[in-house]
């Protein structure tokens, strides 16, 4: 009998949403850990009197030190395995959190948050085709989309963070990053209770364990649904996926992500993660900013940015629902128009009221996007690469977040307010035609069925 049809058969219960809410811990700090930066620039800027210049590069530190992290938590996760690198993520990003916390000079800060942004960069990355190998077809792009949901907490509680910490405290941004810090205390319960993927050991040869796994789902679904499993369904044999096990690292990878028909998947993914990461942080980054130029202070654009924060979760979330019912192409091709619109308007606001509504739906549109790509990634790369493939696709991304505070700072200084929002419209149009001409439908197929 196939462990993986076993696994896919089961109904969501207990055990997944226990992953769920482990996961989506991680993505909560690493949102909070990547949005709280913003908050602290004017406190760091008094303290150590930096320039503009100086400021920027801490604005680039933590997406700078994503991508090697997404990158390097790929290739080591398909290697040694994704819950090992999972929890030494999380050590390795608060550890840095906590020394950019007692930074005693504008260097070592500006170290520790690269270092720290590798941490979060190698947790995001695993998170999400970690779990996706543990959960049903039928409910995937929910559950992913769902994780990719707790995002929008950790941004919340940034802003939050921004707005009644830093300004109300004696070196309230230096309390803020230990705030940031904190989910070290869940690495015991993390160690207790996370499995190591059936479909990693599998494709590793380690049947023994994963049969122990299964069947550990399937005895804690039984008893929560308290009613016996559903029938196995005849699927493929775990041989195909034991035969494509390898090892991995960074040059095979990329050859065969780009070798033959995966080269098209590849480049699509790819392109998808620039767009959706250029446009977001293009947009998070300086609306504090254009908002201030707009005639509003500072403390009344940290409110804005609440509420435009806040638009963040429905975003989330009601993608992840229509992920299963319009396929994960189709949500992100209709959420990347709807942040292409969203853009537009905002481009021609210049009431304050409106430009914090248009702002929100923006926030709404482009946050539901990275919930069906962050589902849509892990499906269309085989088990053997696919924390490669996802990393990889995500620090790709993040030259689009290094490049876009430079670039839209350039283009507010030469075309203003109307010229950013026209260029970011720009950009998302381009997605929205490649995921709908060269995306994969993968809503309901087997993981294996998609890529094996």
């Amino acid at each position: 009998m196939s462990l993986l049809a076993r696994l896919d058969r089961l109904p969501l219960s207990r055990p997944h949403h226990r992953l769920l809410f482990i996961g989506g811990l991680g993505y909560t700090f690493d949102g909070m850990d990547a949005a709280v930066v913003a908050f602290l620039l004017p406190s760091v800027q008094a303290e150590w009197g930096l320039s503009n210049a100086q400021l920027g590069l801490i604005g680039s530190a933590t997406p700078f030190g994503f991508l090697f992290g997404a990158a390097l938590a790929g290739i080591l996760g398909d290697r040694f395995g994704r819950r090992w690198v999972m929890m030494g993520a999380l050590a390795f990003y608060c550890a840095f959190t906590l020394l950019a916390a007692g930074a005693p000079n504008f260097e070592m800060f500006l170290v520790a948050r690269v270092l720290a942004g590798m941490g979060t960069g190698a947790e995001s990355a695993i998170i999400a085709p970690f779990l996706s190998e543990f959960v049903p077809p039928a409910r995937r792009g929910w559950f992913v989309g769902a994780l990719a949901g707790f995002f929008s907490f950790g941004f919340v509680g940034a802003a939050l963070i921004g707005r009644f910490v830093v300004p109300t405290m004696d070196e309230g941004w230096r309390w803020a990053q230990v705030l940031t810090a904190l989910p070290v205390l869940m690495l015991l319960w993390w160690r207790r209770s996370l499995p190591e993927s059936p479909r990693y050991l599998l494709a590793n040869g380690r049947a023994e364990e994963a049969e122990r796994v299964v069947a550990a789902f399937e005895r804690e679904t039984e008893r929560a649904t308290g009613a016996p499993l559903p029938p196995v369904a005849v699927s493929l044999s775990e041989e195909s996926t034991v035969q494509a096990a390898r090892k991995v690292g960074l040059g095979s990878a990329l050859r065969f992500l780009w070798s033959g028909p995966m080269a098209r998947r590849t480049a699509i993914t790819w392109l998808l993660w620039f767009v959706i990461t250029f446009s977001y942080y293009g947009f998070f980054s300086w609306i504090p900013t254009l908002l201030v130029q707009q005639g509003i202070t500072v403390t009344k654009s940290f409110e804005f940015s609440i509420v435009i924060y806040l638009a963040q979760v429905p975003g989330y979330f009601s993608a992840a629902w229509l992920g299963e019912r319009l396929d994960r192409k189709n949500t992100i091709a209709l959420y990347l128009a709807g942040s292409a619109v969203s853009a537009f308007w905002l481009s021609q606001m210049t009431d304050p009221v409106m430009i914090m509504v248009s702002g929100a739906v923006l926030s709404f549109f482009l946050n539901g996007t990275y919930a069906g790509l962050y589902s849509y990634t892990p499906e269309v790369f085989p088990t053997w690469v696919r924390a490669s493939g996802t990393g990889l696709s995500s620090a790709f991304g993040r030259v689009g977040s290094i490049l876009a505070p430079s670039i839209i700072g350039f283009f507010a200084a030469t075309w203003g307010f109307g010229g950013v929002f026209g260029m970011t419209t720009t950009v998302l149009a381009v997605g929205v035609a490649a995921v709908l001409v060269f995306g994969l439908s993968t809503a309901g197929k087997s993981l294996e069925e998609l890529t094996e």
